[in-house]
């Protein structure tokens, strides 16, 4: 399952719960790492029994700390957010008056810091408009011309991910055999075409598992004979992340 997708698919709401329940496979889905919890299916955590919904926001609170610190550490070219306003959030967050900020910081006053929450409201009003304005545009929008979602593990998010639907389609059919089911043809030099690629050969890796680099290469080695450097892409480009010791990669989100 594309946890990409979902996460970019997901209702506010959603998104600020850190999961979504998906009715197809009857469970909750995190957002943020695609581990699924079944419906009716008792999970042990922490020492306790949980029932999936609890425990998908236990496994949300164990393993990524908070939806709150998740987002807040996303891609500025996702949140919009400059370094400065990422850190007063952080101290909102934590429920800090505009005193006990300027006792942090330092060299700010407390109008500063009022004039920064001012900005920050403002900015989600200007947020909500344009979520009305894109959903009313949804429906009357050609579905091929609609743009792919962006990999949460982009190294750097430009006009390089401005590929619609009927481009990606035309570069996968281009670039491999059986209409994009078998082995890489060669190997593209166009910054686009290149993150479509390695877009398409990142979807043979499933989410929310570990894998050696031995496996990594015998899946690579089905797609073309130079594995070293699709793997090294993977990697540079952020599809894939790895250990230090490169004893272990897993898909990047």
């Amino acid at each position: 399952m594309n946890v990409n997708g979902l996460f970019w698919n997901a209702t506010i709401d959603e998104i600020k719960q850190g999961y979504v329940y998906n009715s197809e496979f009857e469970g909750y889905i995190c957002l943020i790492c695609g581990e699924k919890f079944e419906k009716g299916v008792i999970y042990p955590q922490d020492n306790t029994l949980y029932d999936a919904e609890r425990a998908v926001k236990k496994h949300i609170e164990l393993k990524h700390g908070s939806v709150f610190n998740y987002l807040i550490n996303m891609n500025k070219k996702y949140t919009g957010l400059t370094d400065v306003q990422k850190e007063l959030l952080r101290y909102f967050n934590e429920g800090l008056s505009d005193k006990e900020i300027v006792k942090k910081e330092g060299g700010k006053s407390t109008s500063t810091i009022r004039n920064h929450r001012f900005r920050l409201k403002e900015k989600e009003k200007q947020a909500k408009v344009f979520l009305a304005i894109m959903a009313l545009l949804e429906n009357k929008s050609n579905k091929d011309e609609k743009l792919i979602d962006i990999h949460k593990g982009a190294t750097m998010v430009d006009e390089r991910y401005a590929i619609t639907n009927s481009e990606r389609e035309s570069v996968i059919k281009r670039y491999f055999k059986d209409e994009g089911n078998g082995k890489l043809i060669s190997f593209p030099r166009k910054e686009k075409r290149k993150i479509i690629v390695l877009n398409h050969i990142s979807k043979k890796f499933k989410n929310n598992k570990e894998y050696t680099e031995k496996e990594v290469n015998d899946i690579l080695k089905k797609v073309d004979d130079d594995y070293v450097t699709l793997r090294r892409y993977l990697i540079e480009y952020g599809f894939l992340n790895r250990t230090n010791d490169c004893s272990s990669y897993w898909v990047k989100n």
